[in-house]
């Protein structure tokens, strides 16, 4: 990573304030942070530290209050083809089959469907789904359905991938490993990536750098470089480093 190059992602004193006829909610408090090319970002804080409402500005879903969010530069406006977005929730349609569902993005922007599909077709290997390509949703595990989601996601490279607690509905050993293949992933596309988490086993197991949220309105408390050697091994999650680094961010999360 050359930090010296623009960074792909940078958030200028976001402040995020929703009405609610009582003053208004105060979500966001004035968090600034950049995030460089190919780096793999976790974002961590108690419930209700403005997570989700970060991710959702980064990606341009909502607009901040105050402040502003740049990609590589310009201002960020609105929704961008180079910036995906893989919800809590695998959010598939039903009626269409996991090809199907992959292709969707790609048929929404006019792609021919022998392109589309070829293109489904390589992240369904991917996401490691191949044999499920006519599988409807209700006949997948929570797991596979967010494996769909991701390669949903990515089916039109982009060049940003926002994740908002894909595996938090998921038990703790498929999480774990869905964590393993999403690294597996990150490898292979080298996207950059910011990922709201839970867990801060998950976030330091996966992440380059993890940012931490105080209570609402969310302030940045924390912005912690991981150093843990890749590719990451299960065993480092049980090393003396893994430990301190865990402190800290709990820690930190304690403060908050």
């Amino acid at each position: 990573m050359n930090l010296k190059e623009t960074p792909v992602i940078q958030a200028h004193g976001l402040s995020a304030v929703f009405p609610n006829g009582n003053g208004g909610l105060h979500a966001l408090d004035h968090v600034s942070f950049s995030v460089h090319s190919q780096e793999f970002v976790c974002v961590l804080g108690p419930s209700g530290s403005g997570k989700s409402t970060l991710l959702r500005i980064l990606a341009g879903l909502l607009k901040p209050t105050v402040g502003e969010v740049l990609y590589h530069g310009v201002l960020l406006a609105g929704p961008r083809q180079g910036i995906g977005f893989v919800f809590q929730k695998a959010n598939l349609m039903p009626w269409r089959s996991v090809l199907q569902n992959i292709t969707l993005p790609l048929e929404l922007r006019g792609i021919l469907q022998a392109q589309a599909v070829e293109r489904a077709q390589e992240m369904i290997e991917l996401v490691g789904l191949q044999g499920f390509e006519q599988s409807l949703p209700r006949e997948l595990s929570g797991g596979m359905a967010q494996r769909v989601a991701i390669g949903r996601a990515l089916v039109h490279d982009p060049e940003v991938l926002l994740l908002d607690e894909p595996f938090g509905s998921l038990d703790a050993m498929t999480r774990e490993r869905m964590g393993g293949e999403l690294l597996r992933i990150w490898q292979k596309q080298r996207k950059t990536v910011i990922m709201v988490t839970h867990s801060i086993s998950e976030a330091l197991f996966l992440a380059d750098r993890v940012l931490v949220l105080s209570q609402r309105p969310g302030q940045l408390k924390l912005d912690i470089s991981v150093d843990l050697p890749r590719p990451r091994q299960e065993s480092m999650r049980y090393t003396a480093r893994f430990g301190t680094l865990a402190q800290q961010v709990r820690a930190s999360i304690g403060e908050a």
